[in-house]
């Protein structure tokens, strides 16, 4: 019994302690080789406002996404990737079919989770997703989750 308080003790605590912070989403980074286009990527088929590096513009590009979260490119030799899709940026949008509607005038492929291109994931909590790739191969998921978009 003193040991089943403890723990349970200890999980208050816990709790409490985790509820202190008030994080903010502030920014996602990519590392990319082309500086230029892949930033040409974030900047004409994203729409995302270019935003000034405050010290480096040969080695950075910095994008906007809304209020102060932004994504982050920085150019690098050597770059490692994950080929896999579960590391990836996700940005949610209010208009997904308008969105693959502009994909698809331009001929930019896009895919659902399970790799058919072309196509659209409706997942189980009804969030439609669709995954594309920057010109350095980095999947960017595009969903219609639920935010405050004001």
């Amino acid at each position: 019994m003193k040991k089943l308080l403890l723990i349970l003790g200890l999980m208050a605590c816990g709790s409490l302690w985790s509820q202190q912070f008030d994080f903010t989403y502030d920014h996602y980074s990519f590392i990319v080789k082309d500086l230029k286009k892949t930033g040409d990527f974030y900047a004409g088929v994203l729409g995302l406002e270019e935003i000034p590096h405050p010290t480096d513009t040969v080695n950075f590009r910095w994008f906007r996404v809304r209020g102060n979260t932004q994504v982050h490119l920085i150019r690098k030799d050597e770059v490692e990737k994950s080929e896999s899709k579960s590391v990836h940026l996700c940005l949610a949008i209010r208009d997904l079919d308008g969105f693959i509607a502009f994909l698809e005038s331009r001929d930019i492929p896009y895919w659902d989770w399970p790799g058919k291109k072309n196509a659209v994931t409706d997942r189980a909590d009804g969030v439609r997703q669709i995954y594309l790739r920057d010109p350095e191969n980095n999947w960017v998921e595009i969903n219609t989750a639920e935010h405050n978009f004001n």
